[in-house]
C-alpha cells in the first residue's frame, strides 16, 4: 500500500514538473501561430471591429467578475462550489424585469406629454428601484439557500454539498419556469438607457458606438468590486469572514458567530449576483429561467482561472474571460457560435497547466 502511494506521488510529481509545462508550451505555440495567421496573414478585421470586440468583452467581463466573486466568497467560507449561484443571479434579473414592467405601465402624464410613463418620467428612480428589488430578491434567495439547503449538510462530505448545489440549481430553474413561463422576456429600458444609443467615436474612418448601457454596467460593476474588496479588507465583518475562512473552530472560540458570518456571506454574494442580473437586463435585454446558467458556469470558470478563493483573482479572471470570449473567435478564425467552447476550453487548460489559477488559490494564509 505504501509502495503504491509512493508510486502515485512520483507520477504526480513527474506530471507537475514535465507534462504541464510541455502542454502549456504547445498551447502557447498553437495560439501564437493562429494569432499570426489571422491577424497578419488574413487580416479580416479592422481596428474599429477589434475595439467593438474589446468593449463588449470588458462589459461582459464585469458581469462575470461580480458573479465569480460570489463563488469565491462561498468557497472561501465553506470550501464548496455553489452551483446554484447563477440561478440566484437569474432571480435578481427577473426582479429587475418586473420593476421595469410595472413602472412602464404606470402612467405619469404631463401637459407636454400626456402619454408619459413613470419609467421615462423618472428614469433614475426607476433604475434605482430595479436594482433595489433585484438585489433584495437575490440576497433573500442566497440567505434561504444557505439556511435550508446547505446549513444542515455543513459537516457532510464535500461531494454531498456539491450534489445539493446542483439540485438547488435545477430546482430554482424549474421554479422560475413555472412561475414566469419558459418564454424569453424582453426588457424595455428607460429612454436614457436605450440599448441603441451611446457615444460615437471614429476609428479607422468607421464609427464605433460606445453604448450607455455598457458604460453604466462596467462602471457600476467596477465600483461594486472595489466596495466588496474594501468591505472584506477594512471592516469588522470582513475580518470575521477572513477568520472563519481561516479556521472556523478557532474563530468561534474567539467570539465570532460562525453561522451569522456564513449567512451574511451568502447575502453579500446574493447582492452581487442580483446587481449582475439587473445589469444583464439593462445591457442584454432578455431574461428567462435559463438566463443564469451559462453566465454562472462561465463565472465559475473565471473564479478558477483567477484562483478560487481569491477575490482579486475572481475580478481578474472575470474580466479576462469576458475579453477572451469576445475577441477569441475572431482572433482564432473560428465561428462566433463557438465562443462558449473557448470559455470552457480555458477552464480545462487552466486545470491542466495551472490548477491554482493566475493569482493562485489561497489555502493556508488568507482564504479571502
Amino acid at each position: 500500500m505504501e509502495k503504491s502511494n509512493s508510486t502515485l506521488a512520483q507520477v504526480r510529481q513527474i506530471l507537475g514538473r514535465y507534462v504541464r509545462p510541455i502542454v502549456g508550451i504547445i498551447v502557447a505555440l498553437f495560439l501564437a501561430w493562429r494569432l499570426y495567421y489571422v491577424l497578419i496573414v488574413e487580416h479580416n478585421f479592422s481596428a474599429d471591429t477589434w475595439l467593438r470586440f474589446g468593449l463588449a468583452g470588458l462589459i461582459l467581463g464585469g458581469m462575470y467578475a461580480l458573479i465569480a466573486i460570489g463563488y469565491t466568497l462561498v468557497y472561501g467560507i465553506m470550501f464548496m462550489i455553489n452551483f446554484a449561484h447563477g440561478e440566484v443571479m437569474m432571480l435578481g434579473a427577473f426582479g429587475g424585469f418586473f420593476v421595469f414592467e410595472a413602472l412602464r405601465l404606470l402612467p405619469t402624464p404631463t401637459a407636454a406629454n400626456p402619454d408619459l410613463v413613470f419609467l421615462n418620467a423618472h428614469p433614475f428612480i426607476a433604475v434605482f428601484l430595479a436594482f433595489l428589488v433585484g438585489i433584495l430578491v437575490s440576497a433573500t434567495a442566497g440567505y434561504f439557500l444557505e439556511k435550508i439547503a446547505y446549513r444542515p449538510l455543513r459537516k457532510a462530505p464535500r461531494l454531498i454539498l456539491l450534489i445539493t448545489a446542483i439540485g438547488a440549481s435545477i430546482f430554482l430553474q424549474n421554479l422560475a419556469m413555472l412561475l414566469f413561463g419558459p418564454q424569453r422576456k424582453n426588457i424595455i429600458n428607460p429612454d436614457i438607457l436605450d440599448r441603441g444609443i451611446g457615444w460615437t467615436v471614429m476609428v479607422s474612418g468607421n464609427p464605433v458606438l460606445i453604448p450607455y448601457t455598457g458604460v453604466f454596467s462596467l462602471v457600476l460593476s467596477s465600483l461594486l468590486m472595489v466596495a466588496l474588496y474594501t468591505l472584506v479588507q477594512r471592516t469588522k465583518l470582513g475580518r470575521a469572514m477572513r477568520a472563519v475562512a481561516q479556521d472556523k473552530n478557532t474563530a468561534s472560540l474567539m467570539g465570532v458567530d460562525v453561522d451569522n458570518v456564513i449567512s451574511k456571506t451568502f447575502i453579500i454574494s446574493g447582492v452581487l449576483a442580483g446587481a449582475a442580473g439587473v445589469m444583464w437586463d439593462i445591457h442584454m435585454g432578455l431574461v428567462n429561467h435559463y438566463t443564469g446558467f451559462l453566465p454562472g458556469i462561465k463565472a465559475f470558470t473565471a473564479a478558477v482561472m483567477g484562483g478560487i478563493g481569491n477575490i482579486p483573482g475572481a475580478m481578474l479572471g472575470g474580466m479576462f474571460l469576458g475579453i477572451i470570449e469576445a475577441i477569441g473567435p475572431a482572433a482564432l478564425g473560428i465561428d462566433f457560435q463557438l465562443k462558449d467552447v473557448i470559455a470552457f476550453s480555458i477552464l480545462v487548460l487552466v486545470l491542466i497547466v495551472r490548477p491554482s489559477g493566475i493569482l493562485g488559490e489561497k489555502l493556508s494564509e488568507d482564504k479571502l
